[in-house]
């Protein structure tokens, strides 16, 4: 499914048209989920990043991306995090996808300046082209292989339901606990 934004009037070659903006959804475990266009992005400070991935249909690529930085749009967002327990955020995940079918997955803890702080973009534009119609790209400067390099984001869902099951335990013990608990309250 492709999501559409705002309409965008644009005088090119000295007529007016009308450009339908490409939008993303912020889903899952947020305080203020959002649609966002790439004029949206461009509202939070912009980072460069010039990156080379190997990608295994067309083989080297180089590419020089600008955007905001995953870590500062999602923080904006409000992940649902746990205030009392300063690792729930380690929990989290979020999942990007794009029009295409591709998807990545990423832990809170690879974007998280307290952790890997990795520079993980939204890309905007892309070797100085602007990316409004076609929506942003996810950006790993860390990534020697292009696989998590995702085109046109559809949507960014950030899930904190992963829970940690010791090893040897039965599956669902955990949340089978956690619930009993609650129920135990006098």
């Amino acid at each position: 499914m492709r999501l559409y934004g705002a309409l965008l009037r644009v005088r090119f070659c000295g007529r007016w048209s009308t450009v339908t903006l490409a939008e993303l959804a912020l889903t899952g475990d947020l305080v203020r989920p959002a649609r966002l266009t790439v004029p949206d992005l461009r509202r939070w400070p912009q980072h460069r990043a010039d990156v080379s991935f190997d990608c295994a249909t067309s083989g080297v690529q180089h590419h020089r991306f600008t955007g905001p930085r995953l870590y500062d749009v999602l923080a904006d967002a409000g992940p649902g995090f746990d205030p009392v327990r300063r690792k729930d955020r380690l929990r989290f995940l979020i999942a990007v996808a794009g029009t295409d079918g591709h998807h990545a997955l990423l832990s809170w803890a690879e974007i998280d300046p307290d952790f890997a702080d990795a520079p993980v973009l939204l890309g905007v534009t892309i070797d100085g082209t602007a990316l409004d119609e076609e929506g942003p790209q996810l950006v790993l400067p860390q990534d020697r292989c292009g696989a998590r390099h995702i085109s046109a984001i559809t949507t960014i869902r950030v899930d904190g339901a992963y829970r940690f099951e010791p090893a040897g335990a039965p599956h669902g013990t955990a949340d089978a606990a956690r619930g009993r608990a609650a129920t135990a309250a006098p």
